[in-house]
This record gives C-alpha cells, structure tokens and sequence, in this order.
C-alpha cells in the first residue's frame, strides 16, 4: 500500500470524525444547557416551568437518573402537582443512591402531613430513617409528629373518657328533644326552650343537651329583645 493511499483513507477517518465530534459537542452543550437551566428554575421557586424543563431532561435529552427524577418529583411536589410528585418519590424508594432513597420517603411523609394521613407520614419518615439514619430533616419530622401524636391521644382518649363518663340520656330525654327539634325546625324557639327546660326539671339526664339548651335560651333572649 504506497503512502498516498495510506495518506488519503486517514484523511477519510479524520474527514469523518470531524462531521461527528461537533454534533456531540452540540449535543453535549445543549444537554448542559438544559441541566443549568432546570437548576435555576427550581432555585428561582419558578416550579410549573422547572417542571416542563426537567420534563425535557427525561423526554429529549435521555437523562432518566435518580438525581433528575428526584427533582422532578421535588418540582411537581411544589408546584401543588402532589399526586404526581408522591408517584415520583415512591419510585425512588428503591433508588440506589441512599441519600437519594431517604429524601423520596421524607418528602413523600411531608405530603402525608398535610393531608392529615398521619399515620402513613410517620411510617414515611420512619423508612427514611431506616434508609439513611443520617437524615437530620427525617428525624426532625418523625420525632416532631410522634409527640404531636402521642399528645392529641392522650387528649383523644381524656375527650372519650368524659364521653362516657358523662350520664346519658334517658329515652324520655331523647323523646323531650326531638319535640324540641320539631318546635325548632317551625322557628318557635321559645316553645323548644320551654319543653326541654320543663324536662330538665325531672329528669336530670336532659343535662346531656345542655349545649343545645343553652343555645335556645341565647336565640330566645335575642328574639326577645
């Protein structure tokens, strides 16, 4: 093979590796490009668009790793799209990443929380701690919301304690206040006042109404006046 030849097929190669290295440093740019800009839509709390950048990173850019999905998730979570974004963290449970894994269960509790689903919040940050014990956010919230729980049942079990405690009414009682609910359901307040306190003079289980007592006798005292 004489030197020419040799000459002219690296020209060839190189010819080549020229039309493809500037369409990946194109890709490679424009990649980089869209990951600055996810970045800066979610530091700047602009989540419905850091939602459609990072939407772009997984659509047309290819880039489904933990790191991106997690703050996809992140920006749905903010964003107010919470269905979507607890589909996101519970995808991530898994995640190899550990830091990565704990996050998806803390936050996933933190949407639990304010939906009021206490019990399943407080199993979330439990596995987040499992996940990572080093996740100071996760333990802040599980030991917060174990006392906040611990306290209102304590205050549930007092409140159903007094329930029980408290005389319950007699079926004469019960039969005295439907007649005064009829009397209320026609407006005639004080004729309802009259019956349940004529009640209450024989039959001290009428007591058990006293709330709704006292409240005829404030609109009877308005009307009156």
């Amino acid at each position: 093979m004489t030197v020419n030849v040799i000459t002219m097929i690296l020209s060839r190669i190189l010819f080549g590796l020229l039309i493809f290295l500037p369409a990946s440093w194109t890709q490679i740019s424009e990649r980089n490009k869209a990951i600055a800009q996810a970045e800066r839509l979610y530091t700047e709390a602009k989540y419905e668009e850091s939602v459609r950048q990072h939407l772009e990173l997984v659509g047309t850019h290819g880039l489904d790793n933990e790191e991106v999905r997690f703050n996809l998730a992140l920006s749905y979570h903010y964003n107010g799209q919470e269905a979507e974004a607890q589909k996101g963290y519970a995808a991530l449970l898994g995640a190899s990443q550990i830091t990565i894994a704990s996050n998806a269960a803390n936050q996933s509790g933190v949407i639990d929380a304010e939906e009021k689903k206490y019990k399943e919040a407080l199993a979330s940050f439990k596995l987040a701690l499992l996940k990572d014990p080093s996740n100071e956010s996760a333990r802040y919230n599980y030991e917060l919301l174990s006392r906040w729980l611990a306290d209102n049942e304590e205050e549930k079990e007092e409140q159903e304690q007094q329930e029980e405690d408290r005389m319950q009414p007699s079926n004469y009682a019960k039969r005295m206040k439907a007649q005064a609910d009829a009397l209320v359901d026609q407006f005639r307040f004080g004729e309802a006042l009259d019956v349940m306190s004529k009640a209450l003079e024989i039959d001290e289980t009428v007591s058990y109404y006293d709330e709704f007592i006292k409240h005829l006798g404030d609109i009877h005292e308005i009307n009156e006046n």
